[in-house]
Order: C-alpha cells, then sequence, then structure tokens
C-alpha cells in the first residue's frame, strides 16, 4: 500500500501525539512519514493484559444508538415515547431489532399486557433509512418517576450503543425532549 517509510518514531507517552487527544490507559503508539507526507498511525494497547479476549469482546458490543428521544405524558401517568435510533443495519442478519425504556431500577417499561421483548420491538431492518424514528405509547411510569433511560438493541450483537438519559422533570436536555 505504501512504498517507502521513511522513518519511525516510537511513542511511549500515555498523553497521545500531538493534536491527538490522550487515551488514558493506553501506551503505546507509532508515527510514520511515508512518501513525504506524514502519516499517523496509532496502534493502542491496554497498558498491561491486553489479550485477544478483550479485543473480540469490544469488537462484538453492540452498535444500535440512541440518538435522540422525544417523550410526550398523554394522560394520568402515561407517556408516548418517540426514539431516533442509528444502526448500520445490513439485512436481515444484522438490524437494531428493539429499543427499551427503563425505569431507574433498571426495570424494563412495557406496555400493559405485552409479551415483546422490548419496549418497542422492531420487525425489519432498516438498511436505507437511517437514522429512523419508531414510537411506542401507552407506557405507564409513576408520577415520582423522574429519570428513565432509552437504549438500542441490535439482533447479532445486542447492547451497548450510546444510550440516552431522560429526566422527565425538564422541558428538555442533551439528546432529548419532554412535552407534557
Amino acid at each position: 500500500m505504501f512504498r517507502f517509510i521513511h522513518r519511525i518514531k516510537i511513542v511511549t507517552s500515555a498523553t497521545g501525539f500531538k493534536g491527538a487527544p490522550a487515551h488514558e490507559g493506553w501506551k503505546i503508539g507509532y508515527h510514520w512519514a511515508m512518501n513525504g507526507t506524514i502519516q499517523r498511525v496509532l496502534i493502542l494497547f491496554l497498558a498491561a493484559g491486553c489479550t485477544g479476549a478483550v479485543l473480540a469482546q469490544e469488537a462484538q458490543e453492540g452498535n444500535a444508538d440512541v440518538e435522540y428521544v422525544r417523550a410526550i405524558h398523554t394522560a394520568a401517568g402515561t407517556w408516548t415515547f418517540h426514539v431516533t435510533v442509528r444502526h448500520p443495519d445490513t439485512g436481515w442478519d444484522d438490524y437494531a431489532d428493539g429499543w427499551d425504556v427503563l425505569r431507574s431500577d433498571g426495570t424494563v417499561v412495557r406496555r400493559s399486557g405485552s409479551n415483546d421483548p422490548f419496549t418497542r420491538l422492531l420487525l425489519h431492518p432498516h438498511v436505507t433509512e437511517q437514522p429512523f424514528t419508531r414510537s411506542q405509547g401507552g407506557l405507564v411510569l409513576p408520577d415520582d418517576e423522574t429519570v428513565v433511560t432509552v437504549r438500542a438493541h441490535d439482533l447479532r450483537n445486542g447492547w451497548g450503543g450510546a444510550e440516552v438519559v431522560v429526566d422527565l422533570s425538564r422541558e428538555r436536555g442533551d439528546r432529548f425532549e419532554v412535552v407534557r
């Protein structure tokens, strides 16, 4: 791919390269110049105990991200959540297949009588529709429940993408809005 490597410089500082952010807990990086243009390649290793198993586990974490949540208080204790999810759906083998609203104690909020595995079950891939928004109404939350977390799940790798914490007592916050 590259024809000439002019120099190699090994950096063992945990503060990173010039212009690059520090990566706490990571130590070793390589910096080299190729064909007269400086190219930076940062190969990161854990300071101690980096194993293939750790890297494989990190590669398998879910990547369905919740980008935005709109929570609407529709009746006494009843809510509708509009959740925007982004996931690199590739088809029926790998797609975002659901999202949950979690109470502060970790309990999943579901519609009354629902047997779905998630607060909102997503039944098909959204390969050409990214990000996408889906809604779920009829969710009952007690009046004293002021904070919920919304997370998304993907069929292949499960949980692990970006979550949104929603403060139901505020009108707006980081990646959410609440309508009463």
